[in-house]
């Protein structure tokens, strides 16, 4: 036999396809035929053909060309896609004919009228990671263009491609004339701002874009609920897609303080999501974490980890502003400084603390009586003083801060904080408890990641009587804010496991509220009554001593326990410390 003599030879390959060619044609097939015909015949086989390149394949919407020469390969691109823009300006975004492009410099082989290899394999790649309207080249040709075309070259970094042996270094090609994603710097919003960047995918596998950019949208849905955040839409943030980040120009550009930016990696039934929160002004990293899971269920994956990191950026991000408000000069403050900086000088909680605090909200209040959330955080500062034995007349504190949460409450609108803070202070001070929980619950429906309103949530349950579902929100609480620097989960915890008479499980609990909270009376109270009641009468003796030196005399009002079984526990413990009888 003798063997067919195979035809090899370096060439240029251009490969394209209509980018949403399926829908186009589902929505209107006729139309979108002739609009396709159309600029096919006006545009891009005139262009194809002043760049001497010759079009060897077509199958439906896909397109395969052959260049002798790399720079015509380009700049065919770049005149095609050009001109097809042009054209689309005065067509709606659901009708237009966009194509995607792929350029590669390797080896063919010809068989008759088609081309075959991995060259061409290569440029059918890089064509699926081309957006709409884009073109994407692989290294070797940026090396051979780079200096001899008018255009910029975005670096994507390398990525593994489908059935292609090595990774294949990957740019964005864009004219010289037309920045990426560029604009003047925007002025930033009045509260804190933050866009998602589109996630990366560095699974290999250009189909599995869609995972990525589906958990970046999830996390933007999760990260509006926060009330208090400025979120950039998706369609602005996702323009910066398949670009090398400049994350201190892409927050100038976005007009935001924040950026979150993340990637997917996809590999035998399993995926890696990483995040990394960023401050836009100084390119430093507040936050990062990966998350795992397994793709039995994609969507739940999906919604588990919008869900979290929601919740973890939302502490982080007051933190960071409360740290950048303490830092402005003291004068001339707004009534979002002076609450900003009340909030950021809550904890640890002291009696010098709340008076401060307080004076800062009552200030903000000044400026703006409708701020819903200087309004609850100060009827917060007269439930402490009340209920630590520090305001001067508890009466005068008590209506104070019924007023103050009622005057919020009537002011929260949509406003998750408010909701939940109000609720909390109304319950304290005697309010129906089941409609405080009624509220925040209806705070969590707003925003499902605050971890405040699942915190709270625990402690009116805790309230209310029922401590295992209390325990569940603590948990749910402390899951999305594991590194909240409050720490006040341990004496709900402790308190909880008490009320069920789980005296050893909520020992250690109370110790360490004690050491978190010194200066408060509620985990010393708890505290002496589980010693008491687990006999260790000196230990409970001890604890009742150093109560009394910093509260002396305090009358303790324990009707905001809802059931008397509860009471009477927590009453009868004290008895005991304090070596009463009965």
């Amino acid at each position: 036999m003798i063997a067919e003599r195979v035809e090899r030879r370096l060439a240029a390959i251009l490969a394209a396809d209509v980018a949403g060619y399926s829908r186009l044609m589902g929505e209107d097939e006729e139309g979108t035929l002739a609009a396709l015909k159309a600029i096919l015949r006006d545009l891009f086989d005139p262009g194809v053909k002043e760049h001497k390149g010759r079009i060897v394949k077509t199958a439906g919407d896909g397109f395969l060309i052959v260049f002798a020469s790399v720079v015509d390969a380009v700049g065919c691109a770049l005149a095609v896609q050009k001109a097809i823009a042009e054209r689309n300006l005065g067509v709606p975004q659901s009708r237009r004919i966009e194509f995607r492009m792929g350029v590669n410099l390797g080896d063919i082989i010809r068989d008759r009228r088609d081309i075959f290899g991995e060259g061409v394999n290569i440029a059918a790649r890089l064509e699926g990671l081309a957006e709409p309207g884009g073109i994407c080249v692989s290294a070797v040709v940026r090396d051979q263009v780079r200096g001899r075309i008018l255009c910029t070259f975005d670096d994507m970094g390398e990525r593994s491609l489908k059935n292609i042996a090595g990774p294949v270094r990957v740019y964005r090609v864009r004219p010289e004339s037309a920045p990426a994603a560029a604009g003047a710097a925007l002025s930033l919003p009045d509260k804190p701002s933050i866009a998602v960047l589109p996630f990366q995918n560095l699974s290999g596998d250009p189909e599995q874009d869609y995972f990525a950019d589906g958990m970046a949208e999830e996390i933007v849905t999760a990260l509006s609920r926060i009330r208090w955040l400025f979120v950039i839409a998706r369609n602005s943030s996702f323009t910066y897609k398949g670009q090398a980040v400049d994350v201190k120009r892409a927050a100038r550009e976005l007009g935001v303080r924040y950026l979150l930016e993340g990637s997917v990696r996809k590999a035998r039934g399993r995926v890696r999501i990483t995040a990394r929160l960023i401050d836009g002004e100084s390119g430093a990293d507040l936050w990062a974490d990966r998350f795992d899971g397994s793709l039995e269920d994609v969507f739940e994956l999906q919604d588990r980890v919008a869900f979290n990191v929601a919740g973890v950026i939302e502490p982080t991000l007051k933190v960071a502003e409360r740290r950048r408000a303490a830092q402005r000069p003291t004068s001339d403050l707004g009534a979002y400084d002076a609450y900003l900086r009340a909030v950021t000088n809550f904890w640890p909680i002291s009696k010098e603390r709340v008076r401060e605090n307080l004076a800062l909200l009552e200030q903000a209040i000044e400026r703006d009586p409708h701020y819903g959330p200087a309004l609850a955080w100060a009827a917060i500062c007269h439930l402490r003083a009340h209920q630590d034995g520090w305001a001067e007349n508890p009466q005068i504190a008590r209506q104070k801060g019924l007023d103050l949460a009622r005057e919020a409450l009537r002011v929260a609108g949509s406003e998750p904080e408010t909701l939940a803070n109000a609720a909390y202070a109304l319950a304290y001070f005697g309010e129906d408890i089941g409609a405080m929980l009624a509220l925040v619950d209806r705070a969590l429906s707003l925003n499902p990641s605050f971890a405040r309103g699942w915190y709270l949530g625990g402690l009116l349950r805790l309230m209310a009587g029922e401590p295992d579902r209390a325990l569940a929100d603590i948990e749910t609480s402390l899951r999305l804010s594991p590194r909240d620097p409050v720490g006040t989960q341990s004496v709900l915890n402790g308190i909880a496991h008490f009320f069920a008479r789980r005296f050893d499980a909520a020992l250690p609990m109370l110790e360490l509220a004690v050491q978190e909270r010194p200066a408060s009376t509620v985990p010393h109270r708890f505290l002496a009554a589980c010693y008491a009641h687990l006999g260790r009468l000196d230990d409970a003796r001890a604890i009742m001593d150093r109560l009394e030196a910093f509260a002396p005399a305090k009358a303790v009002d324990d009707l905001s326990w809802r059931k008397p079984e509860h009471r009477d526990l927590l009453s009868s413990g004290l008895r005991l410390a304090k070596g009463e009888k009965g």
